[in-house]
This record gives C-alpha cells, sequence and structure tokens, in this order.
C-alpha cells in the first residue's frame, strides 16, 4: 500500500483508493461490479490492485449494494448529492477531503497493474487531476484517474453552473495530465453483454 511518486522529495496529498461501483448497469443488465473476467467479481479484484498503490482502499455503493459485500472490504457510501460518477467521488472527498482519490470504474475490465503503476507514477499533484488517456482519442478517462483535493473542490464549485454532470467534461476544462499507456485497448469499456462477451473472447484466446 505504498505510494509512487516521480519526485520523492515532493510534499503530496496521500493518496487513497476508489472503486466505483454503484451504478445501476442497466445497459448491461446485471452488476457490472459482480462480473466475473479474471476468477473473482471484479470490484474485489480492483479493491486488491489499488490497494497495492494507496494508503487505503474503498469500494464505492449504494446503500441496497452493501450486504453484497464481504464484510473486509472498507466501503464509502454514495450520499446521493450529485448525478453520475461524481455522486460516487465526491462522496469519499466528503468523507476524507485531504486525499487525492485513485478512482477506477468496474466497467473497465482491462485494466492491470503495470497499467496503474504507470498512472501513480506519473502523477502530477499540482494539476487538478492525472488521467489515463487513450493515443486514439487523446480524451481523459476520469474514471481512471487520479483526482487531487483542490481539483474536486473546484469540480463543486464548477457543478453549480453547468449544464452537465459528466466528469470528463470537467476535465477537458481544467488542469488535467494525461497518461498515455502503451495499449489503448487495457481502456476498453464493457457496458453491454456484447461487450462482455467481446471481452471474454479477448481474455480467453
Amino acid at each position: 500500500m505504498r505510494q509512487i511518486s516521480s519526485n520523492p522529495n515532493s510534499s503530496i496529498d496521500p493518496l487513497y483508493g476508489l472503486i466505483l461501483s454503484g451504478g445501476k448497469s442497466s445497459r448491461m443488465g446485471t452488476d457490472k461490479a459482480l462480473i466475473n473476467y479474471h476468477g473473482r467479481p471484479q470490484q474485489e479484484l480492483l479493491f486488491d490492485l489499488a490497494q497495492e498503490f494507496c494508503d487505503h482502499t474503498f469500494i464505492s455503493l449504494r446503500e441496497d449494494q452493501r450486504d453484497d459485500l464481504p464484510e473486509k472490504y472498507k466501503v464509502i457510501l454514495d450520499q446521493n448529492e450529485y448525478r453520475g460518477p461524481l455522486n460516487g467521488i465526491l462522496s469519499a472527498h466528503k468523507k476524507y477531503p485531504e486525499a487525492a482519490w485513485l478512482v477506477i470504474a468496474c466497467d473497465l475490465p482491462l485494466l492491470n497493474k503495470e497499467t496503474l503503476h504507470l498512472l501513480v507514477k506519473g502523477r502530477d499533484a499540482n494539476k487538478d487531476a492525472t488521467a489515463l488517456a487513450t493515443r486514439a482519442s487523446g480524451l481523459p478517462e476520469p474514471l481512471a484517474s487520479i483526482w487531487e483535493p483542490k481539483g474536486l473542490q473546484h469540480v463543486k464549485e464548477y457543478l453549480i453552473n453547468a449544464t452537465s454532470s459528466c466528469p470528463r467534461k470537467f476535465l477537458l476544462n481544467t488542469e488535467t495530465h494525461l497518461i498515455f499507456p502503451e495499449n489503448d485497448g487495457v481502456l476498453a469499456n464493457a457496458n453491454s453483454m456484447e461487450d462482455y462477451r467481446r471481452i471474454k473472447e479477448a481474455l480467453n484466446s
């Protein structure tokens, strides 16, 4: 559970992990957090991956999901003050405002330890966020990113007048440091059963 920094002498905020599992999974038709791609539920696998890089790690959940998770996993329940994924992220920020958050969504089944190492090592704590991005799109992936405390405070200010709660739109309009994995495929989303079947075929090939 140790932080990695490209500048070991710099003073940066502690890094906590947040596995986003509170979505409704309406397109998938089943809870994406519980899908088994690698021999165990996705939220549990991602929790253990994040633990390798973070001081503390939590799973972000709705109240009605709590009973589906083994007690050994620490959770942060959604406060339902915001819309979309920012609800979970800002619920975590409210509980631990001094921490930066390594945020990982459960619908990124190909995200691996090497890519997370790249993200954490490339963290720029002077920016609002450090985000993974594909070379094909050049766009930040807000749900595979490190959000700094000051960045999350800026999100709250941004949402007061924003017409959209899309976290990517925020990152595109603020100071975001981009990290590009060697293989864009590690950021493949699985939001439908078609996506699920395609990724399972890729993993089994």
